[in-house]
């Protein structure tokens, strides 16, 4: 009985690791993402005491006129331990109100390089254009066992929190083995296809992965724009939202995210 007790584990030992060696993992191809934002949920938030009676009514014509949630597509091409995250112009006219704010549109063009940790993203501030370089952002990230499948991917959760007090979750996987994801999420083991900011109403999600060749000069990083770092950046929005009160707050978040 001991002897096919440890033949047993000799074999369930080889099998895993047999498994292991022929496992395909994707290392390149493009991602494309859905953003998702709650744009009741967002006016909601905008209305105080000292706009309530002109922003009231506005957001109730709103709300009769336009859908709930407002959906923008993105796409990420990644090779070599690169990633190129790039928004998709959006067809939806632009002219309701705070249809500017970073957090509803997708100010972003992101080239991550994984293995040197370096990240290059060009930003547009309303009319400005910055080219950010900088380190990539350092998440620390809680792993759990929960699961969900997206893209047709099994994924894992996990949670963190960045800038202090936005709570995010993320859902990787290691099937895709490239440690990137959409906009500034990356560093887990794995691709990241999902993202949620609960508490901010935003969603990242992928609806399709492509594995295919990549052309290493498809992921050049951006070029154009004013060069600075992210500390210089965050200097420079609050030197020039410095008289916008409240308002100021939730703009520089959003840039900052």
């Amino acid at each position: 009985m001991k002897n096919l007790i440890i033949t047993t584990c000799i074999i369930a030992i080889c099998s895993s690791a047999a498994f292991a060696q022929n496992k395909h993992f994707t290392v390149n191809g493009s991602i494309e993402y859905e953003k998702t934002v709650n744009m009741f949920a967002f006016f909601e938030k905008q209305i105080n005491k000292n706009n309530e009676d002109f922003l009231r009514s506005a957001f109730d014509s709103y709300k009769k006129n336009r859908p709930q949630f407002k959906k923008l597509k993105s796409t990420l091409t990644f090779a070599n331990n690169k990633t190129l995250y790039t928004p998709i112009e959006s067809e939806e006219p632009e002219n309701d109100f705070f249809f500017d704010s970073p957090v509803t549109t997708q100010v972003n063009t992101i080239a991550d390089d994984l293995t040197t940790g370096q990240s290059i993203n060009q930003k547009k501030v309303f009319e400005t254009t910055f080219l950010v370089k900088d380190s990539l952002r350092k998440i620390n990230w809680k792993i759990t066992t929960e699961t969900r499948e997206i893209a047709g991917y099994t994924c894992r959760r996990a949670n963190a929190v960045v800038m202090d007090s936005i709570y995010v979750v993320a859902f990787y996987t290691d099937d895709i083995a490239v440690p990137g994801g959409p906009e500034t999420f990356t560093g887990l083991p794995g691709m990241i296809l999902g993202v949620a900011l609960p508490h901010e109403n935003i969603t990242w999600f992928a609806t399709k992965v492509n594995e295919i060749p990549v052309d290493e000069k498809s992921l050049n990083p951006p070029k154009k724009g004013k060069v600075l770092n992210n500390q210089q950046l965050g200097a420079t929005l609050k030197d020039v939202m410095k008289n916008w009160g409240t308002y100021a707050n939730s703009y520089l978040k959003a840039f900052s995210l």
